[in-house]
């Protein structure tokens, strides 16, 4: 059994792309060593890392916010059981935030767009007082234009 992975092997077994695992090296969320041609070999424990990361992502976490959390642990260091339960405890009070915006916008739906688009008065959701009305015309929170 080999101890240590290529790039190619720890995108196929964890099922992302070889540009993420570059940019979740670049960003600090793991960590690999590199060979005498320069090549990248990760240890297996990266595997539990990622799964992690994807399991944070998923529920909205972001890679900022996963990165400072991973600070706490060596960087050769697989999260363990206990380290996802302290983690998660953290981030709940953070997504228990999100649910209930999301239903805010769910109960909305049937009144409103929820946007702005329209610069309605009445719409509590994302634009009380009509405040997005000062930013010109078209949906200002969906797609922001820069």
């Amino acid at each position: 059994m080999q101890d240590e992975l290529t790039i190619g092997e720890v995108a196929a077994r964890a099922g992302v792309a070889t540009s993420a695992i570059r940019h979740y090296e670049t960003m600090g969320l793991i960590s690999s060593e590199r060979t005498s041609g320069n090549q990248r070999r990760f240890a297996r424990s990266v595997l539990r890392r990622i799964a992690v990361i994807q399991a944070a992502q998923h529920v909205g976490i972001s890679l900022a916010e996963i990165r400072d959390a991973f600070a706490r642990f060596p960087s050769d260091h697989a999260p363990t059981k206990r380290d996802w339960v302290r983690l998660a405890r953290e981030w709940k009070p953070r997504l228990e935030q999100r649910i209930r915006e999301l239903e805010q916008v769910h109960d909305g739906l049937s009144k409103c767009i929820g946007c702005g688009c329209l610069s309605m008065r009445q719409c509590a959701i994302y634009n009380p007082d009509d405040q997005l009305a000062t930013q010109g015309s078209g949906a200002r929170r969906i797609f922001p234009h820069g």
